[in-house]
């Protein structure tokens, strides 16, 4: 009846709207029928379905002005609700009424101030958030919670009978039971005393809802699991145990889902095997454990931990294709030829027994000559440079094609025992690192061909065209860095801008164009149509050689099974109507590692800096706002350098060239410039580095009086407030 009761409101002509009337075009007059029916309209009223005019009459909540979302707030106090991709609302802090970040409203659009479109928050239709993360601290009559989240910043009450052993100083997770008249809630977890070893990361853990233990029913179900492989399905898979495999992951890898076989054929072809894990031989659907793997989607990998998708008795145990031992696999044997190019595959089930358990480090010296290691591993050395040669060629069959290299610094934080951060270093790529990436990509390429080819239900791995708009705001950054964007935005093509990306290799701006790039992609994603990878300039992709630490992966190989090994075409049905589901949640599930990710290691470098105050470092401008610039130090660590703290001239922010520029002497600063900043300030807690400019003349403070104990005293006045308010909305914009 809902569905019935919306398409007839619908109808703009129809005018007899008055709740009486709707029961009786719908026949529900009777008492029993006639209280039904409010029941129902009131629900949709509730769900911001339909809306009651002032002359009670009912609508569609647009028809009216009238619009649902989610609301986004900023740091700073106001927010946005998103209605669809053209249509977003600007509210304001006094009409957010009683609205939370994450929550569904119901907003009325109210006039605005240009040409921007500003609402006013009706009621809350849906609570985004009941579970918060923070600090229990003691009230003037009970306890309260202070959310970690600096978006939530009123106090979560809890009273005595509520707190289950949390103490002040305990950093908590607290669910919230009641939003009115004032926010109460009980405690659900105590993660551990804020000032414990590791609590601070749990606690970004935990405020994205992820559980670090499994359900007691996932470790049930994997006591049955065998430590070694089950000899009776070795019949039904190809025997390559006397094939020579090896596997190359870093120094502290326990989860080995990859190996590779590489031989030359008498044709002068390479046939490259790439032999990956058989996870869904043990993890079977709708287990326990294959429930947990959804619910977690992917590995997520912090700076001194790792939090599974699949408990270590598989990651590490049965499926690792640890060395000298027999592991099942999913193999796609390639035949390439001299230009590159597939000219033959077989994926088929098989049984493996890995040679050797490599290192990048150690390849990477084999590769550079390292004699000793040479000697060592003399029986593999000529495999190691057949990879090399091999890679060489499939690295430039890609870069003809135009995939783009984005090259962009990745960090890495060095912590001690008590995870506290030594250094920052950057993570260097070898050459046996893109030897093992190009391998990767070409098996992931060649089994999305291959189920694309035989239309059956599949999930891919997507990265679509990037949004004309974020386009446009590329191409005017890197304009007056002297790069241009050759022919129609609105059809650009990879290799247009990946040649800008390799026009800048060498010169100081090059780190800066690569990330600017890379922030003007959309986000990849997983989805059941195969709509090709824009980044890689693949028209078939997926994953499919990591399924122990990603879930997708593990759903490629169950089709593999079902459609290719068991040629089970009548669960067709059944995987046509799960796979959208499980590509959506596995794509949310791949963002919120990503943010984990990012928020611990801004953490610790925020930490990290907080031992360096007063010390001086040379930089690039990464980044340029109204507010001031962002300075990138070499191992990746960025900082603002706030305008007010620019003292030798007034400087005006020059949006069409991206830039300051001093009012009176015209000096400028502009992206990529080398500049020299002293470390002024570093907050663990805001995820914040503050810096200043070397050489720049320090601003004479105004004081202010202010009367203590009835003296006199002179202090600084205090800016700090308004600069973290800066930097908050200028890094929410960078990402």
């Amino acid at each position: 009846m809902k569905e019935d009761i919306l398409k007839l409101l619908e109808d703009r002509t129809y005018t007899r709207r008055k709740i009486n009337e709707l029961a009786e075009y719908f026949h529900m007059t009777d008492t029993t029928d006639y209280i039904s029916f409010i029941k129902l309209i009131n629900e949709m009223e509730e769900e911001g379905l339909i809306v009651r005019s002032k002359f009670n009459d009912y609508y569609l909540i647009n028809q009216l002005n009238f619009y649902s979302g989610v609301l986004e707030v900023n740091k700073k106090g106001f927010g946005f609700v998103r209605i669809d991709e053209e249509t977003e609302f600007y509210v304001h802090e006094s009409n957010m009424k009683d609205a939370l970040n994450k929550d569904t409203v119901l907003i009325e659009k109210i006039p605005g101030h240009g040409n921007r479109e500003e609402g006013r928050v009706i009621r809350v239709i849906k609570r985004g958030q009941l579970r918060y993360v923070g600090e229990v601290k003691r009230g003037k009559r009970d306890y309260f919670v202070k959310a970690d989240d600096s978006k939530f910043e009123k106090p979560i009450i809890v009273d005595s009978a509520h707190m289950h052993g949390a103490m002040p100083g305990h950093k908590v997770v607290v669910e919230v039971k009641t939003f009115k008249p004032q926010i109460k809630g009980d405690i659900v977890k105590i993660i551990g005393h804020r000032n414990d070893p590791g609590v601070d990361i749990l606690s970004i853990v935990h405020a994205h809802d992820v559980d670090i233990e499994f359900p007691e029913e996932v470790y049930q179900q994997i006591e049955n699991i065998p430590e070694e492989i089950d000899p009776s399905d070795i019949e039904n898979r190809v025997d390559l145990r006397n094939e020579v495999i090896v596997t190359i992951d870093g120094d502290d890898a326990k989860d080995l889902d990859d190996a590779i076989s590489l031989k030359k054929l008498d044709n002068g072809h390479y046939q490259l095997g790439v032999h990956i894990a058989d996870v869904s031989y043990y993890v079977t659907e709708g287990s326990p454990l294959d429930k947990e793997a959804v619910k977690r989607g992917t590995s997520i990998y912090l700076v001194d931990r790792v939090i599974p998708m699949l408990p270590h008795k598989l990651s590490n145990g049965i499926c690792s294709l640890n060395p000298n031992t027999d592991r099942y696999t999913i193999s796609c044997i390639m035949e390439i030829d001299k230009n590159g190019e597939v000219v033959n595959h077989e994926i088929i089930p098989s049984v493996i027994h890995s040679s050797y358990r490599m290192t990048y480090n150690n390849v990477n010296a084999i590769l550079d000559g390292d004699f000793p290691l040479q000697q060592k591993y003399e029986k593999v050395v000529p495999l190691f440079f057949l990879m090399q040669e091999l890679a060489t060629l499939l690295r430039s069959k890609r870069d003809e094609r135009g995939a783009i290299d984005f090259d962009v610094n990745e960090a890495k934080v060095l912590v001690d025992e008590k995870g506290h951060p030594t250094d920052v270093v950057l993570r260097t790529r070898g050459a046996s690192d893109k030897i093992i990436e190009e391998f990767m990509l070409k098996a992931n390429e060649t089994v999305a061909q291959h189920f694309k080819w035989m239309d059956l239900p599949f999930i891919y791995r997507v990265h679509e065209h990037p949004k004309l708009k974020k386009l446009q705001q590329f191409a005017a950054i890197v304009k007056p860095l002297g790069y241009t964007i050759k022919g129609s935005l609105e059809h650009v093509y990879p290799n247009e801008l990946s040649a800008i990306v390799e026009a800048s290799k060498g010169t100081e701006e090059h780190t800066v164009i690569s990330t600017l790039l890379l922030r003007c992609m959309q986000k990849a994603r997983y989805d059941r149509q195969c709509l090709g990878h824009f980044g890689l300039a693949d028209e078939y992709y997926t994953h499919f050689t990591s399924p122990i630490r990603r879930y997708p992966d593990l759903l490629v190989h169950r089709c593999i099974r079902n459609f290719l090994f068991e040629q089970n075409y009548e669960e067709t049905a059944h995987f046509e109507a799960v796979i959208p589901e499980l590509a959506e949640q596995s794509s949310f599930r791949e963002r919120e590692s990503i943010d984990i990710e990012r928020e611990v290691m801004d953490m610790k470098m925020a930490e990290y800096m907080e031992s360096h105050i007063g010390e001086e470092f040379e930089g690039i401008i990464s980044s340029i706002t109204q507010f001031g610039f962002f300075v990138e130090l070499p191992n990746t660590v960025d900082g603002l350098v706030h305008i007010t703290d620019l003292t030798d001239d007034y400087y005006h922010y020059d949006e069409k060239n991206i830039m300051l520029r001093g009012e009176r002497t015209g000096k400028t600063f502009k992206l990529s410039d080398k500049v020299k900043v002293r470390v002024i300030g570093s907050s663990k807690k805001e995820r914040t580095v503050d810096f200043e400019l070397v050489g720049m003349k320090a601003r004479v403070k105004k004081l202010k009086t202010i009367h203590l104990n009835d003296k006199k005293v002179k202090t600084n006045r205090k800016k700090k407030g308004k600069i973290n308010k800066a930097r908050r909305f200028t890094r929410q914009k960078r990402r």
